[in-house]
C-alpha cells in the first residue's frame, strides 16, 4: 500500500495514523521529541497521549521531517494551528512532486485569522500541491482509538481529491462523508473550540443543563453567521463539521476546551490550567482570533466576546455570563432565516 507522512504525534494525529494504518498504509509519523520517537518505535505506545493504546507496526516514528515526507504523495497535518507555517517551511524543501495535503487541525490563525487549509496554500506553493482537504466533525481521540463508531466529513474544493480522502480513512468503524464547503468545515471545526470554553465555564459555575443547551444552541447561530458571511453554506453548520462537532466537544470530558473552561469556571487561573494540561487547547487562541475576525466582518458574536473578555482582559466568569443573559431582547431565528433565504435564492437548491 501507499506510505504517507502523518506530522503531528499527539492524540489526534497518532489516532488518524491508527485508522490509516489499520487499513493497510504505511505511515511514517512525525513528532520533535525524539523521546516520543523511540517510545512509538520500540514500545509502539505513545503513551502521553493516548495511554493504554498499542500502535500497528506499520506506523514508523521519524523526528526527521525530510524523511517523513520522502516519497510519500499524501501529507496529513495535525500539528495546533500555531506551529502549521514552521512545520510546512521545513517540509517544503524536501517536495520534489506534487503531493496531496490533507488537515485535521481545528483552529484559526490569530495573527492573520487565516483558515488552515490557507495557510497550506500560502506555504507549498501550487506546483507541488495536488490538492488541500480538511478532514473534520464530532470525533473524540479516544474513542477512535478504541475503534467506537465515528463519523467524519472530509471537504475539499476538488472532488476527486475528496472521493480519495474517504476511501483512504472510511472502514467499518470510521464513517466519512465528503462536502465542497471547505469555509463551513473549517470554520465549524474551530469555533466550536469556543463554545466548548463556554460550556465548560458554565458547568464550572454550576448552572445547569439549561444554561448549557441555551449556549450550544446560541453559539451556534453565531457560528453560522460568521461562516457565512465568510462564504460558508449555512446548511454545512447543521451538519457533522458544525452542530455534530459542537455537541461533542460540549458535552464530553474527553474534550479539552470543555476541560479547561470548566476549571476556569471553577476559579483557577488560565496559565496554571494550560501548563498542568500540558497538552493545546486550541480553543483560546481561536477566541482571540474569531473575536478580532468578527470584528473585521462586523458579525455580532456575544458568546465569543464574553469568552475574550474572560481570557484576555481578566472579566471575571460570572460577569461574563451575566452580561450575556442581560443582552438586550431579540428574535430567535429572524437573522438565521434571512441567511438561509438568501442563500437559496442564488442557488437552485440549499443542498
Amino acid at each position: 500500500m501507499d506510505k504517507l507522512a502523518v506530522l503531528g504525534a499527539g492524540s489526534w494525529g497518532t489516532a488518524l495514523a491508527i485508522v490509516l494504518a489499520d487499513n493497510g498504509y504505511n505511515i511514517n509519523l512525525w513528532a520533535r521529541r525524539q523521546e516520543q520517537i523511540d517510545e512509538i518505535n520500540q514500545r509502539h505506545t505513545n503513551a502521553r497521549y493516548l495511554p493504554d493504546i498499542a500502535l500497528p507496526e506499520n506506523i514508523k516514528g521519524t523526528a526527521d521531517i525530510g524523511e517523513a515526507v520522502r516519497d510519500v504523495d499524501t501529507i496529513l497535518v495535525v500539528t495546533p494551528t500555531k506551529a502549521i507555517r514552521d512545520v510546512l517551511s521545513q517540509v517544503k524543501p524536501f517536495l520534489k512532486k506534487p503531493v496531496l495535503f490533507i488537515h485535521g487541525t481545528k483552529g484559526i490563525e490569530p495573527r492573520t485569522s487565516k483558515r488552515v487549509s490557507e495557510i497550506i496554500e500560502e506555504e507549498i506553493p501550487e506546483n507541488l500541491r495536488k490538492a488541500v482537504a480538511v478532514l473534520s466533525g464530532p470525533s473524540h481521540a479516544e474513542e477512535v482509538c478504541h475503534k467506537q463508531p465515528t463519523t467524519v466529513t472530509v471537504a475539499s474544493y476538488d472532488k476527486d481529491a475528496a472521493r480519495k480522502v474517504q476511501d483512504m480513512f472510511i472502514n467499518q468503524n470510521f464513517r466519512v462523508y465528503t462536502n465542497h464547503d471547505v469555509i463551513g468545515v473549517e470554520i465549524g471545526g474551530a469555533l466550536k473550540n469556543i463554545i466548548a470554553l463556554g460550556a465548560g465555564i458554565s458547568d464550572g459555575l454550576n448552572y445547569g443543563d439549561n444554561a448549557k443547551a441555551a449556549l450550544i444552541t446560541r453559539g451556534l447561530a453565531e457560528i453560522t453567521r460568521l461562516g457565512t458571511k465568510m462564504g460558508a453554506h449555512p446548511l454545512t453548520f447543521t451538519g457533522l463539521a458544525g452542530m455534530g462537532d459542537l455537541i461533542v466537544t460540549c458535552t464530553s470530558v474527553h474534550s479539552r476546551n470543555w476541560r479547561a473552561g470548566n476549571l476556569l469556571g471553577k476559579g483557577y487561573d488560565l496559565n496554571q490550567i494550560l501548563d498542568e494540561m500540558g497538552m493545546v487547547v486550541e480553543g483560546v487562541r481561536t477566541t482571540e482570533a474569531a473575536y478580532y475576525l468578527s470584528e473585521k466582518e462586523e458579525v455580532d458574536m456575544p458568546i465569543t466576546k464574553a469568552i475574550y473578555e474572560l481570557l484576555f482582559n481578566d472579566k471575571p466568569a460570572k460577569k461574563a455570563v451575566d452580561e450575556l443573559m442581560g443582552r438586550v431582547k431579540t428574535h430567535e431565528i429572524g437573522e438565521l432565516s434571512d441567511i438561509l433565504m438568501q442563500r437559496m435564492e442564488k442557488e437552485d437548491s440549499p443542498f
